[in-house]
């Protein structure tokens, strides 16, 4: 962050602005991205304008999550959250001890997935020594569901279905619709481009989707060479599905951790021409998220 405001400061110095309209006009031009795309790990919020909160994974983004509910709202209103989880993985569930709802009465915590073992890897984290407040401690209703994958299921208002993906210990990709809109939720999946069967279902669980939040952590040259195998895609292999599918916004996400922001403005700049040198006349818009991004779909 600090050597982002210094090479904007710089800039600014040089271009002798004079007047607010010119530095806004400045910073309007300069900064087409966020500062930083900041370090939380996966906490995705759905928003349907309904009473109740859905989100997909419980990773670290879910501490300020839970602190603007709290904001907002207080703690006078019990508050219901459904939460659809990829994976047990660390980095996807470590928020949930700083999660602050769940320590007021009344409210609940509604967690949904795939896997056998969510409650006891819920649990695990809360018991000592890892954490100092046990698990049976928590105020607020804490429930579990496990749902069958590649079975459409009416949650919340919404149409979701799970889909498994390759990754270490499984993960599952989710597809969300409502009111004829359509979110893929995608992370931690590696896609192994000479499998052809499961790049098309893929496609198909991509199909005609408005937003693709898809794990585009490596390289094509990295994820095909020496990190195959490590369970995570490619910006290369993402497009191409999101081409195919015919979706119509890619938001790379899970971002490798090595990477400065001037590293991930670069990937972002190469995906889109790729994406334009690739098209075949449908553009796909191309994002990079960040930090409490927010996609608004009309």
């Amino acid at each position: 962050m600090r050597k982002r405001v210094v090479e904007l400061i710089g800039k600014a110095v040089e271009a002798k602005l004079s007047s607010r309209d010119e530095v806004e006009a400045f910073v309007d031009r300069e900064c087409p991205a966020p500062l930083t795309y900041g370090g939380c790990s996966s906490c995705v919020q759905v928003d349907i304008g309904s009473d109740e909160y859905v989100l997909c994974d419980m990773g670290s983004g879910v501490r300020a999550f839970g602190v603007d509910v709290l904001q907002r709202h207080g703690t006078a209103k019990p508050n219901t959250f459904h939460v659809f989880m990829s994976h047990l993985h660390w980095d996807h569930i470590m928020g949930f001890p700083f999660f602050l709802p769940a320590y007021i009465p009344a409210n609940v915590v509604r967690i949904y997935g795939c896997h056998d073992g969510m409650e006891e890897a819920f649990r695990r984290q809360h018991g000592a020594p890892s954490f100092p407040v046990d698990f049976s401690q928590l105020p607020a209703r804490i429930e579990f569901v496990r749902l069958a994958p590649d079975t459409t299921h009416e949650i919340a208002g919404l149409r979701v279905r799970a889909m498994r993906q390759r990754h270490g210990g499984d993960s599952y990709g989710w597809r969300i619709e409502h009111g004829g809109r359509i979110l893929v939720y995608s992370t931690d999946s590696e896609h192994r481009v000479e499998d052809a069967p499961a790049m098309a279902a893929f496609v198909d669980f991509f199909r005609d989707a408005d937003v693709v939040v898809f794990d585009a952590m490596y390289s094509l040259a990295d994820a095909i060479s020496v990190k195959a195998d490590w369970g995570h895609s490619s910006n290369v292999v993402g497009v191409e599905l999101c081409q195919q599918a015919r979706a119509k916004h890619l938001v790379m996400f899970h971002h490798e951790p090595a990477c400065d922001d001037d590293q991930l403005r670069a990937i972002l700049a190469e995906t889109r021409r790729f994406e334009e040198i690739t098209r075949d006349g449908v553009p796909l818009e191309v994002s990079s998220a960040y930090d409490g991004m927010e996609i608004v779909l009309g």
